[in-house]
C-alpha cells in the first residue's frame, strides 16, 4: 500500500502540468484575435479565428504533452508496482494533458464568443466549428503524447512540435482538400456566404477517429489484447469515410447563405449586410446627393442595397445595387457612390468615347468633385457657371448622351436669347381705316343687291364701266365758308 501511496503522490505531482494552461491560453486569444475581422462581426469568421487558433495552439500542446511524456517515462517502474493496467497510467496522463488543452481553448472560445456577441455580430454561430477546434486540438496532445511514449526521447518533443507545425503551416487554403484536414485552414469567409455544416461535420469526425485510432492502437500494442481490434476497425472506418467525404468536396468549405438585411429608409433606403449595419449613415450621407442630381432622369434611383460580390452592379427600376468589402476599409462610401455612377453608363458606347472630356465634367459634378480640365475651357467655364437646377434641367434633356457618353461641344452651347418682352405686341382687334366709302341709302342698297340679269343693258354696260375704270376716291373738301352780304343802305328820298 506504501508503493502504491507513492505512486498516486507522484500523480498527483503532475498537476505542475496545469501551468501550461494560462500559456496555451494566452497563445490562443492572440492567435484568434488576430484572425477576427476589425470592426466587422460575424459568427462565421469568429468560428474560423478559433480554428486559425489551433493551427498554433495544436503543435505547442503537442510539444508539451510529449515533453511530459518524456518526463514521466521514468516513473513506469513504480506504475509496473501497482495491479492497474500497464495503460492506465498512460491513459491517465493523457487524459490530464487533453483536459488541460481543452481548458485552455475553451477560455479561447469564451473570448472570442463574448467579443463577437458584444460587437452584435450578425449570423448564427455553428457549434460544429466549435467542435472542429476542440477536437484538433486533442489530435494534437494525442500525437505528441504517444509519439514520446514509443520513443521516449527529448529530442521527440520537438520533432513533434515541428511536424505538427508544418502540417498546419504548409498547407495553402482552398487549393485542395488536404487543406480541409483538421487543423483545416480557411480563408475570412465572405458576407453572404457561411461554413457548410457538412464539411464541419466530417472534419470532427476525421478528428475524433483519428485520436481514437491512436489510442485504441496503443492500448493493443502496450496490452496484447486483440478484443480491441473491433473498435479499432470502426475507428479506421469512421476516419476513412469522413476523407473520403472531404475529398468529394474539392477543398470548398463554403456555400453561398441568405441574410435578412438591415435598412435605412430616410430620405433614400439603403439596405446592407446585418454585419455591415455601422456602415449606414456614412452611406447615406454620401449617395442623397448623387440621387438628389440624377431625379426625373432614366437613372434615377431610391433604393440602394448591398449584393455579394459576384453579382452585377446596375442601376435597374429606381434600385441601385453595390458591393462593400467586408472589412469596410477608408473610403468604402465614396466607392460605393463611384460604382453607382460607373453604373449609369453603357460598357459597349462608352468603351472607346469620342469626347471623354465632357462626360468626366459632369462625372464631376455628380460626384461633388472639382471640375477637371479639358481643352473646351469654354464649354467648362459655360457649365461651372449654371446653377444646380440648371444642370439638373440639362442632365434631364442629354441623359441619352451621357448614358451612351455621346457627350460633345454642342450639347455645351449657350442657349439662344429669348426675345424681349418689352416690345409692344400688336393689338388683335383689326384697325378701321381712315376713309371708309359712304353708307347708301336703303333704297341703293337694295338696288345693289339686286340680281345683274334683273338690271337694264344700259345699266349693266355703265356698270361694267364703272368697274373697268375706278373712279379714285375725291378727298373731302370742307364747304366754302360764304360771308354774308350786307344789303345796300337805301339813301333817303330828296
Amino acid at each position: 500500500m506504501s508503493e502504491l501511496g507513492r505512486v498516486l503522490r507522484l500523480d498527483a505531482r503532475r498537476a505542475a502540468l496545469l501551468v501550461a494552461v494560462p500559456l496555451l491560453t494566452g497563445i490562443g486569444i492572440v492567435t484568434a484575435w488576430l484572425s477576427l475581422v476589425p470592426g466587422v462581426a460575424y459568427w462565421d469568421n469568429s468560428i474560423v479565428a478559433l480554428i486559425n487558433s489551433v493551427r498554433l495552439l495544436g503543435p505547442v500542446a503537442a510539444g508539451l504533452a510529449a515533453w511530459a511524456a518524456v518526463r514521466e517515462r521514468g516513473l513506469d517502474y513504480l506504475r509496473d508496482l501497482s495491479p492497474r493496467s500497464p495503460a492506465t497510467g498512460a491513459l491517465l496522463d493523457l487524459l490530464l494533458l487533453a483536459g488541460a488543452a481543452a481548458l485552455a481553448y475553451g477560455t479561447v472560445t469564451i473570448v472570442v464568443t463574448a467579443e463577437t456577441v458584444l460587437r452584435q455580430a450578425a449570423g448564427r454561430p455553428p457549434l460544429l466549428g466549435v467542435l472542429v477546434g476542440g477536437a484538433a486540438l486533442i489530435l494534437h496532445v494525442t500525437v505528441g503524447y504517444l509519439a514520446a511514449r514509443l520513443f521516449p526521447r527529448p529530442v521527440t518533443a520537438v520533432a513533434v512540435m515541428a511536424l505538427t507545425w508544418s502540417w498546419a503551416a504548409l498547407r495553402t487554403p482552398g487549393t485542395s482538400w488536404w487543406s480541409l484536414l483538421p487543423p483545416a485552414t480557411f480563408d475570412q469567409v465572405e458576407l453572404f456566404t457561411g461554413l457548410r455544416l457538412r464539411v464541419l461535420a466530417d472534419q470532427v469526425m476525421w478528428a475524433l477517429g483519428g485520436t481514437a485510432t491512436l489510442i485504441l492502437g496503443y492500448v493493443t500494442l502496450v496490452t496484447r489484447r486483440m478484443l480491441l481490434a473491433v473498435p479499432l476497425l470502426l475507428a479506421l472506418i469512421a476516419t476513412g469515410a469522413a476523407t473520403v467525404r472531404l475529398n468529394a468536396s474539392d477543398g470548398d468549405a463554403v456555400s453561398p447563405a441568405s441574410a435578412d438585411l438591415s435598412c435605412r429608409h430616410w430620405p433614400l433606403q439603403i439596405c446592407v449586410h446585418p454585419a455591415l449595419r455601422s456602415a449606414l449613415p456614412a452611406l447615406m450621407t454620401a449617395v442623397t446627393p448623387l440621387a438628389t442630381r440624377l431625379s426625373g432622369t432614366p437613372g434615377q434611383f431610391t433604393r440602394v442595397v448591398q449584393r455579394p460580390g459576384s453579382a452585377p452592379i446596375a442601376v435597374v427600376r429606381g434600385t441601385a445595387s453595390i458591393h462593400l468589402d467586408d472589412a469596410l476599409s477608408p473610403g468604402y462610401e465614396l466607392r460605393a457612390v463611384q460604382q453607382i455612377k460607373d453604373a449609369l453608363a453603357d460598357p459597349r458606347a462608352c468603351a472607346v468615347p469620342r469626347y471623354p472630356g465632357y462626360r468626366a465634367l459632369v462625372d464631376a459634378w455628380l460626384l461633388g468633385r472639382p471640375a477637371p480640365s479639358i481643352s473646351d475651357a469654354p464649354a467648362a467655364r459655360r457649365f461651372g457657371d449654371w446653377s444646380e437646377d440648371r444642370r439638373r434641367a440639362w442632365l434631364r434633356s442629354n441623359y441619352a448622351e451621357y448614358h451612351a457618353c455621346g457627350l460633345g461641344p454642342r450639347d455645351f452651347r449657350p442657349a439662344p436669347a429669348k426675345p424681349s418682352t418689352d416690345a409692344r405686341r400688336p393689338s388683335p382687334r383689326p384697325t378701321r381705316p381712315r376713309d371708309l366709302p359712304a353708307r347708301r341709302p336703303p333704297a341703293q342698297r337694295s338696288q345693289a343687291q339686286r340680281p345683274q340679269a334683273q338690271r337694264g343693258p344700259a345699266h349693266q354696260g355703265a356698270a361694267q364701266q364703272g368697274q373697268a375704270r375706278p373712279r379714285p376716291a375725291q378727298p373731302k373738301t370742307a364747304p366754302p365758308k360764304t360771308t354774308p352780304q350786307r344789303s345796300p343802305e337805301r339813301e333817303p328820298p330828296a
